[in-house]
């Protein structure tokens, strides 16, 4: 069996050019189809299509969470000085200094923190570098993806042992059913016939061949062979699925709502206590069923 969860948790770390390390960490939960969001620090949002499509070759299904973070030394910025700026500044402060004789000199310090004399120098990127910056990163990215894809299958593996016990106990119910509806028709004429003495008090006979058209009638409505051979069909049906090693999530979940409605209509049908019984131990296993179907891709 081949099936694959939709649940799994992977981190994958790696080192840009420049000698920085990073880290992939992917979640992946239950989703009707398939959710990828990203979270990329400032620079790298154009790599989210590419990681997106990336994400969708891999998986048909579930809600994918990929966060990436780029450990970097903190740095104060560099400043420099513009010198056309600081000639304006001093040229401004020797026309003060003509017009303000004895004032005291300003300090060099007051001078620099006059508006555009010092400015954070801006670093030219390097198209090369943001190159070899990008694929580290998209690298790590696919390791992160098949790490991912292994921990959802080692779920898989899992939950397909428990689906196949599942349905082995849900055929085994079935055959009990089956055991059981056998006699159905005897019990409704044995409990018709009491019934009707009790009323009569033996005064007369009801005529046989009524009281067997009344007992056919009963039979007929209580039948649940329809039921149960179609409940044996997708129990086949659900098996084939286990081995089918394309995504069969959707399909398995429809799958387990046919099985509800069988067993529905049987306990609905059931002419015996323990009928009944059954179909309620039926119900309570194609509901296990149908919460672990709810996980597989």
């Amino acid at each position: 069996m081949s099936i694959r969860s939709m649940t799994g948790f992977a981190r994958a770390t790696g080192t840009l050019p420049d000698g920085t390390p990073f880290a992939w960490e992917l979640r992946s939960v239950n989703g009707r189809g398939l959710d990828v969001r990203l979270r990329l620090p400032g620079g790298l949002d154009v790599l989210e299509l590419p990681l997106r499509e990336a994400a969708a070759g891999r998986f048909a299904r579930g809600n994918v969470n990929a966060t990436l973070t780029v450990k970097r030394e903190d740095r104060a910025p560099k400043l420099v000085l513009d010198q056309a700026a600081l000639d304006r500044a001093m040229a401004l402060v020797r026309e003060l200094a003509e017009r303000m004789p004895g004032a005291a000199a300003p300090r060099p310090e007051a001078v620099l923190a006059l508006p555009g004399v010092l400015r954070t120098e801006v670093e030219v990127p390097d198209e090369a570098a943001e190159g070899a910056r990008r694929a580290a990163v998209s690298q790590g990215f696919t390791q992160a993806l098949e790490e991912l894809f292994a921990a959802r299958a080692a779920e898989g593996a899992r939950l397909a042992a428990i689906l196949a016990t599942l349905l082995d106990e849900i055929e085994a119910l079935c055959r009990r059913a089956v055991a059981e509806a056998a006699g159905q028709a005897a019990a409704h004429r044995a409990r018709l016939a009491g019934v009707l003495a009790e009323l009569l008090e033996g005064e007369r006979r009801v005529p046989e061949d009524r009281l067997a058209a009344e007992v056919a009638l009963l039979a007929a409505r209580s039948d649940v062979r329809e039921e149960l051979d179609r409940l044996g069909a997708h129990v086949d049906a659900a098996r084939a699925l286990l081995a089918d090693p394309a995504p069969i999530g959707r399909k398995l979940e429809f799958l387990t709502q046919e099985f509800g409605r069988e067993a529905n209509t049987l306990g609905a049908k059931s002419g015996s206590l323990a009928l009944t019984r059954i179909s309620l131990e039926l119900k309570a296993a194609i509901e296990r069923l149908r919460e672990q179907a709810a996980n597989v891709e």
